[in-house]
């Protein structure tokens, strides 16, 4: 769907979030993050798996178009950092030691619980209610050769209400991935969060 993209999209149009994004590079056209980028006049670079290609065989040539960006952009890798909304791939310890301490994720609940392989989307949302637990959020975090074991950069919680479903948490955890990521982001852009 791509809504947290477009909210960090509307937040460097309306000036909050000073930080440039130099393109998206996606793993497949159909991903929502496609059409919002376009519409917003960003460069889009799509490097779909080839049949056959290993983990690290993909992951080298999704490293190249992202170099292929900061070349372009005239910057170098150490000047910026991968915001990586809905990838839903296990990134290798290769690709992750080339970005290391640059790549932001968000994960849909409060890291440590919930997370780990497998776990991502409505599976994550499921989980919580099932639990029973009170309340749920989101961890905005550093991937490393884990996964979601990276350095926890900032958490959120909202509460899990009574008679919740799948859908209305997730809209919730939601709504508070498309306030806080942008946030985070420009924390980072201004030097207030030490990755």
């Amino acid at each position: 769907r791509g809504t947290t993209f477009q909210a960090v999209i509307d937040r460097m149009k309306d000036g909050s979030l000073t930080a440039k994004c130099l393109g998206l590079v996606t793993d497949r056209e159909d991903r929502g993050c496609t059409e919002k980028a376009k519409a917003a006049g960003l460069p889009v670079t799509i490097v779909e798996k080839k049949e056959g290609e290993s983990r690290e065989q993909f992951d080298r040539r999704l490293n190249e178009a992202i170099a292929q960006l900061t070349k372009e952009s005239r910057i170098t890798n150490h000047d910026f950092f991968i915001a990586a909304l809905g990838w839903m791939s296990i990134l290798c310890p290769w690709f992750i030691n080339q970005w290391k301490n640059r790549i932001i994720n968000v994960h849909p609940a409060l890291l440590p619980k919930y997370g780990g392989a497998g776990m991502y989307g409505d599976k994550v949302h499921q989980a919580v209610l099932d639990s029973g637990d009170k309340e749920s959020g989101i961890t905005i975090h550093l991937m490393d050769e884990g996964v979601d074991t990276g350095k926890i950069l900032l958490q959120k919680t909202c509460p899990v209400l009574p008679g919740d479903t799948v859908v209305s948490l997730k809209e919730r955890v939601q709504g508070l991935e498309k306030e806080w990521y942008p946030k985070v982001l420009q924390m980072i852009e201004r030097g207030e969060l030490n990755l």
